[in-house]
């Protein structure tokens, strides 16, 4: 379950560096398109069956054994979860 207030603003400051992150670094191995690529597709369609308290889990703490590095160091577990969301509702087209 996503955290209570995580869809609210606590990354407002950080929203627009965040869907760049996403874009670019997720991007980079789940593809520019979110498609899949090195890694599995991240669109709405392909995650949205999945616990999002899982996906929130992966991309702090990454997966062994694969190239999924964990995000910890850069993401709070608010603006973990809010990628989540960003991700089971689709990337802003801009």
């Amino acid at each position: 379950m996503v955290p209570a207030g995580a869809l609210d603003n606590p990354v407002e400051p950080r929203r627009g560096e965040l869907v760049n992150m996403v874009r670019q670094d997720c991007g980079s191995c789940h593809g520019l398109t979110m498609k899949g690529g090195l890694g599995p597709a991240l669109l709405p369609s392909n995650i949205s069956a999945k616990d999002p308290e899982q996906l929130r889990f992966v991309i702090l703490h990454g997966r062994r054994g694969t190239a999924m590095p964990p995000w910890s160091r850069f993401l709070t577990d608010a603006e973990a979860a809010w990628v989540v969301e960003l991700l089971r509702t689709g990337l802003p087209r801009d």
